[in-house]
């Protein structure tokens, strides 16, 4: 198997699972104040310090979560019921955040607890700052800017949001899961009040993440039944943060090889497309205002769910968006936001590469498509 499709989810590192098998080992409730629930208990609680120390956060600062999407609905639905009050209901997000932060607030708005600006991006993706400027206003809860996409990996302009939203007392969640292993991602410096991130995106288990939360960020806690984080009532998972800590940890040290490697294969990938007839690459060009590792492209006349099962065939792993949306039909809210609908966004590719990624496998998925593509564009048109 050529496997690109890391943007979804990474394979898991050795570390991470030898460091999940030791910490299995403390039988106990991290809650208990006996000897095996005190050994889980010290786990876990390095496990957090380690976390803390990689996103450049404070260990209190580090709340544990089963993943991105509890993360996120924490953080849009906590800041937002916090801070509601007359006259102050609205909450500011993207057209392109991940499902796991632009739901929430869809839902909020959906029972009368809110209503939703979405701010336009560019036809690169990239939020511009006319659009930041025109939404946010004193009846704002909270904003919600997703530190890149995970479709077509554009990063956006984080630093520029929370300082507007600063100047208005406004908090600013960012959901930083795809840009951990490729981005500087400072929690303390980049002033913003919560900040997703989850393990399985750098090698770590799935079910392991966190919300990271400013000590003094007003957050209306979603899970109620117990005091264990204060803000997250539930029983931890000690040996899941010691795997996810070490993950982390490894791809924060690795990132400034991994990001020059990966550019490298990504103009490689880009280069080999754009010699197809009719292929288009969305998002913003390779460079810093995209993600390493990830290309996203739209094939004039294919159809995504065939290309998909064609390369498969062929042993390579890749997705036509979010993995959170496979089996959706409509087009992806992603590539609406860039002006694409309809055919326009039917043949839609995301090639993600990792740390497993090798020129050989470039090679493979370049080497496949001719064939993929043209058989799909020639079942289309029967």
């Amino acid at each position: 198997m050529t496997y690109l499709d890391h943007a979804a989810t990474t394979p898991l590192r050795d570390s991470a699972r030898e460091a999940w098998l030791a910490a299995s080992r403390a039988d106990g409730n991290p809650s208990s104040t006996h000897g095996a629930g005190r050994r889980a208990r010290a786990i876990l609680e390095d496990a957090r310090e380690r976390i803390a120390a990689a996103l450049g956060a404070h260990p209190t600062e580090v709340i544990l979560m089963s993943g991105a999407t509890e993360a996120d609905n924490l953080a849009v639905t906590g800041l937002h019921r916090a801070r509601v009050a007359p006259g102050r209901t609205r909450i500011v997000t993207t057209a392109i955040e991940h499902h796991a932060a632009l739901d929430p607030a869809r839902w909020l708005a959906s029972r009368g607890e809110a209503t939703v600006t979405e701010m336009p991006v560019g036809p690169d993706g990239v939020l511009r700052d006319d659009a930041v400027a025109g939404a946010l206003g004193d009846d704002v809860t909270m904003a919600s800017v997703m530190w890149a996409n995970n479709e077509i990996g554009a990063v956006q302009p984080v630093a520029r949001v929370v300082e507007r939203a600063s100047a208005l007392g406004i908090p600013v969640h960012s959901d930083a899961v795809q840009a951990v292993a490729y981005c500087a991602v400072d929690f303390s410096a980049s002033g913003l009040t919560t900040m997703a991130v989850t393990g399985h995106k750098l090698g770590g288990p799935v079910g392991a993440g966190a919300l990271l939360a400013r000590r003094d960020a007003e957050l209306t806690p979603l899970l109620h039944g117990g005091s264990q984080q204060r803000r997250r009532a539930g029983t931890l998972d000690a040996a899941g943060a010691a795997a996810f800590a070490t993950a982390l940890e490894e791809a924060v040290a690795e990132r400034e090889g991994e990001v020059a490697r990966l550019r490298e294969l990504q103009v490689r990938l880009v280069a080999g497309l754009r010699r197809l007839p009719g292929v288009t690459l969305t998002g913003p060009e390779p460079g810093e205002q995209r993600l390493p590792g990830l290309v996203s492209v739209v094939i004039e006349g294919a159809r995504t769910e065939s290309l998909l099962t064609l390369l498969d065939l062929s042993g390579i792993a890749v997705s036509g968006g979010s993995a959170c949306a496979a089996g959706v039909v409509e087009p992806s809210h992603v590539l609406v936001a860039l002006g694409l609908t309809g055919d326009a966004a039917a043949g839609a590719l995301r090639i993600s590469m990792g740390r497993t990624t090798t020129g050989a496998d470039v090679d493979a998925v370049l080497g496949a498509l001719p064939e993929a593509v043209a058989r799909s564009r020639a079942a289309a048109t029967v």
